[in-house]
């Protein structure tokens, strides 16, 4: 726990910190900002961005800035449950090998498929499987994942079962399950948690791209990568629609990169 406060103090820890808790703030202040709603419609479609408006009004005179703060929510939503979901469960997949070097292998095997498949187009896979939305997203999230998360996790299986200390446990008879609590799994936490981080920055792109081709959250519900996908359409008469949404976006990767770059320098000691 001392590494991870560490890397709260340094500079990248802190920049990332402070960015997210910006942004996670002001998703949830939203609903006393704006208790209008996202789907607060007004007379004024594509007005210039004010003070009262950072960011204009859309085609339907909605106040972009509002639905911006929305979507932020639903996105941060789908980072702190998909990803951790996919931590957990990639996490005990890498570690199956040691029930059975067997069944190890095979899960591997199964990863590797996984693997293999882009991640725009397993996430459309997916969204046609599942209908386009909330659950859909957090299914492809947590699928797409599991590959890294597994992968880890067996990569400290086998490095920590050739170890001195596991290695004396094992002549000392101690139970297998104790050996894996005591000894392993403490052993894999920290790179898992590194790739979590990790894992949740490409999860924010992952929901941008699938709901800029549609197969993401639906209209009306904002998200950043469903105002993305409309703004798109209106630039000409309103630029802000697609730099408003795009500037928090990039934000909110900005704050996950630098606490994961700040997480692994602490981990690792550099």
């Amino acid at each position: 726990m001392s590494r991870y406060l560490r890397a709260l103090r340094r500079p990248r820890g802190i920049t990332g910190g402070v960015v997210l808790a910006g942004l996670a703030l002001l998703a949830l202040l939203v609903p006393v900002m704006a208790p209008g709603g996202y789907d607060a419609q007004g007379a004024d479609a594509f007005a210039a961005p004010e003070l009262s408006r950072p960011f204009g009004t859309d085609e339907l005179g909605r106040d972009i800035f509002v639905r911006t703060l929305y979507g932020l929510r639903v996105d941060l939503s789908l980072v702190f449950v998909a990803v951790p979901l996919s931590a957990v469960l990639g996490t005990l997949l890498g570690l199956s090998g040691a029930v059975a070097p067997w069944l190890g292998a095979l899960t591997q095997r199964a990863l590797d498929v996984i693997l293999g498949f882009p991640s725009l187009v397993l996430g459309i896979c997916v969204a046609l499987v599942l209908r386009p939305g909330w659950w859909a997203l957090v299914v492809a999230i947590v699928v797409y994942g599991l590959p890294a998360f597994g992968r880890l996790a067996r990569a400290s299986l086998l490095a920590q079962q050739q170890r001195e200390y596991v290695l004396a446990a094992r002549v000392m008879r101690v139970p297998g399950r104790t050996i894996m609590l005591r000894h392993i799994l403490p052993n894999a936490v920290d790179p898992v948690i590194v790739q979590t981080a990790i894992g949740m920055v490409a999860a924010v792109f992952l929901e941008s791209s699938l709901s800029i081709v549609g197969l993401g959250i639906q209209p009306p519900e904002p998200s950043l990568g469903a105002l993305l996908n409309v703004g798109m359409r209106h630039m000409s008469e309103q630029p802000v629609y697609v730099l408003g949404p795009a500037l928090v976006l990039l934000l909110l990767a900005l704050g996950l990169s630098l606490l994961a770059d700040a997480l692994n320098a602490a981990v690792n000691r550099t």
